[in-house]
């Protein structure tokens, strides 16, 4: 369980294959969040306008739209109405040096890599929605 109290916190999953999705929830299940699962890039821009989510797993190579260009249009629509930049944590397969830098150039804050294991993939998520419950609570 990530938080105390009754709050239950929103993740958009941006995810093309099946299996991790549900590698992935079933990892997530007993954590206080509202899930949700993208199966490509251009349906994650379109559920995060609409869910609103509190933090963003993507992948980094889907169908129709990638996670990098995703990335990209989420940042822009948050720029042009003015919302709070979300966390966007990159999963990704390619593990290769300089991978986790290209992600973060690509406007994401932080990376997992595939396959990705439960205690980090926790740990992640704890820091970043610890952060973002602060800097609300804060406002």
């Amino acid at each position: 369980i990530l938080f105390d109290g009754d709050r239950v916190c929103r993740v958009l999953i941006a995810e093309d294959n099946k299996t991790n999705q549900l590698v992935i929830t079933k990892m997530l299940k007993d954590a206080r969040l509202e899930l949700k699962v993208a199966e490509n890039g251009h349906d994650a821009v379109e559920m995060f306008r609409n869910f609103n989510p509190e933090l963003v797993l993507m992948d980094i190579s889907m169908p129709v739209m990638n996670g990098f260009e995703a990335t990209a249009a989420i940042r822009s629509w948050e720029h042009s109405e003015q919302r709070e930049r979300t966390p966007i944590v990159a999963l990704t397969a390619n593990a290769m040096r300089g991978d986790r830098e290209k992600c973060l150039e690509a406007g994401m804050d932080d990376y997992l890599s595939k396959p990705v294991v439960k205690k980090a993939l926790l740990e992640t998520l704890h820091r970043w929605l610890s952060e973002s419950e602060t800097s609300t609570a804060e406002t």
